[in-house]
């Protein structure tokens, strides 16, 4: 059993100390997920707060068997997407979507490094931030939560609603796209 599934119980049962530690051990993860997608501190900490508020409501209705990662990152990617949208006259840019065949040569298909490693590589790196400012929502959100946070591909596939192949489609059209704009990026 681990430990997160005793604080879970004992935090339903009312211990604050096991809720307190529930946060501290996932207090960092959810707001570098927030930070990442909204670029911004100040709203990642109101998704922060607001993801916990909602985690504490909520606690006793995590099924036994589920993930409380996969939960939690579900709530936050809620919180955060209700932050985009008390955002209001923000333009949003739209560019035509590249074909597979494109976005794999501009990632270098062929080439001795593959995508994934070329994401795990760069996670703390300026260009890698910068690279994943470039990908729209969706393709941001699935790859930190798979590659970032290291969610399983179900529980990344249930964090976002989607089915498990389609978050593979999603994650790989997002990967490619961040191999090709740290290429670019390196270019320049």
């Amino acid at each position: 059993m681990s430990d997160d599934a005793a604080l879970v119980r004992a935090a339903v049962a009312g211990d604050r100390a096991a809720f307190s530690a529930l946060m501290r051990t996932w207090r960092g993860p959810v707001f570098r997920f927030a930070r990442r997608l909204l670029h911004d501190d100040a709203a990642a900490e109101d998704v922060l707060q607001d993801t916990f508020l909602t985690v504490h409501q909520r606690l006793s209705t995590l099924r036994a068997d589920g993930s409380l990662k996969s939960w939690l990152f579900a709530i936050a990617r809620s919180q955060v997407l209700m932050q985009r949208r008390r955002r209001v006259g923000e333009p949003k840019t739209y560019e035509p979507m590249e074909s597979l065949r494109e976005l794999g040569v501009d990632a270098g298909w062929g080439e001795p490094m593959d995508a994934q490693a070329l994401t795990e590589r760069l996670e703390h790196h300026v260009l890698f931030e910068k690279a994943l400012k470039r990908l729209d929502d969706e393709e941001r959100e699935v790859l930190l939560l798979r590659d970032v946070q290291g969610l399983s591909g179900e529980d990344t596939a249930e964090a976002l609603g989607l089915t498990l192949p389609g978050m593979k489609s999603r994650l790989h059209r997002a990967r490619l796209r961040l191999v090709a704009a740290v290429k670019k990026g390196a270019l320049r």
